[in-house]
């Protein structure tokens, strides 16, 4: 133990030096724009709850109702006896609001990016990922066993480029039994939030004869006439056979789902490894989820989806202003790029010492030089609160 814990501090210290150490703060408030941390107030720029849902009251009630009803915890995994009435009645709601036939949700996005990805190929298929995907698409083709191949960000060429060299060693090979060749990439990417051009990499797949998975975490309940995504923004979503996202997210709750067609959900519930052999997610979490659903697809959620809109316009518009340089993005998420991984920290310290809570982004979640402030809104968030941000973030101020 003695010389595991010194080879453990040998590390921290170099994760120190290279102004990489992270730790958790606790946060004794509930997930909202203005939250409590060591009884200091601070306004939160940093979360993923775009539309405020994460303490609206629907969804305490939901969470508290299912408590009562079915008890703190599901008590097994769902294929043994913890598959109850709130997972089926949040898989039914997550196929309706996703225009698909069927839906399976996970314990989390990481786990449906696993269990989805590993149960889909094996050693002798082909994986191509844009190269900003999520950690858990990466993590999950390299356990794959799929012969995996990267194109740079949003890059039709070189993704073409693969896509018929896949092609063609899938089409002329013997020795090799129907193999497969999916692309996944994100909608909205979570750390520069941008978007994937959607409509050309479904041309590219459908031309080449790929599958194509699409994780919408960061777009789910923002995009699209139903707020389905941005898939169903750019009228893509029947040409995608897995759907991907989050509940933790825009939707206020916790957990991740696929949705696609009731072969591929079938197929998942008795091959999917990180679904198979998972406790179910509380009961709790599940009819949070549904409520949430529905909030979203009402008139309150498109008016939270309209607020969240205009205060995303009103800082950038602000931060123009005021000279910083920002990448044409059309999400909620605004990359404050500082590039050095020690001056994040510091920015992101000298906030937090005025009441902003923008936490610093470094390596390995972004590449080496490229440390951002992460910037977020959310609906919860008031224009008075964009104007005190704006007011921090002038020149001169770090």
């Amino acid at each position: 133990m003695n010389d595991l814990a010194s080879e453990l501090s040998e590390r921290l210290n170099r994760i120190r030096e290279d102004g990489l150490y992270r730790e958790l703060r606790r946060i004794d408030s509930p997930q909202s724009a203005h939250i409590e941390i060591n009884g200091k107030p601070l306004l939160n720029f940093s979360s993923n709850d775009y539309l405020g849902l994460a303490n609206h009251p629907i969804l305490k009630e939901a969470s508290i109702k299912a408590v009562e009803r079915y008890g703190a915890g599901s008590g097994a995994s769902r294929l043994i006896c913890g598959s109850l009435a709130p997972h089926c009645e949040l898989e039914q709601a997550l196929a309706n609001f996703k225009g698909t036939e069927a839906a399976l949700s996970f314990s989390s996005g990481y786990a449906a990016a696993v269990g989805t990805i590993c149960a889909l190929l094996g050693k002798d298929d082909v994986i191509v990922l844009d190269k900003l995907v999520h950690a858990s698409i990466v993590d999950a083709a390299r356990l794959s066993g799929a012969k995996l191949r990267v194109f740079a960000h949003n890059d039709l060429n070189e993704l073409e480029a693969i896509l018929r060299w896949a092609s063609e060693r899938n089409s002329t090979s013997t020795a090799i039994p129907h193999p497969h060749t999916l692309i996944v990439t994100e909608s909205i990417f979570s750390m520069d939030g941008d978007f994937a051009p959607l409509r050309e990499i479904v041309e590219l797949k459908e031309k080449y004869g790929a599958w194509l998975m699409v994780d919408e975490a960061h777009a789910t309940g923002l995009f699209g006439p139903h707020r389905r995504g941005l898939a169903e923004e750019l009228d893509v979503s029947n040409h995608v056979e897995i759907q991907m996202g989050t509940l933790g997210k825009a939707l206020g709750s916790s957990g991740g789902y696929i949705c696609g067609a009731r072969v591929l959900i079938d197929y998942l519930i008795n091959r999917a490894r990180s679904f198979i052999f998972s406790t179910a997610s509380v009961p709790a979490a599940a009819a949070t989820s549904t409520a949430s659903i529905a909030l979203v697809q009402s008139n309150e959620g498109q008016q939270r989806c309209q607020r969240l809109w205009n205060l995303v316009d009103q800082i950038k518009d602000g931060l123009g202003k005021s000279g910083w340089e920002l990448s044409p993005t059309g999400s909620a998420i605004i990359p404050l790029i500082i590039g050095d991984e020690a001056k994040a920290v510091h920015t992101a310290t000298t906030l937090r010492e005025r009441g902003f809570y923008i936490p610093a982004i470094r390596y390995p979640t972004v590449a080496r030089g490229s440390a951002r402030l992460r910037l977020t809104t959310t609906a919860a968030h008031t224009s008075e609160d964009i104007t005190k941000l704006l007011s921090a973030l002038l020149p001169g101020n770090f």
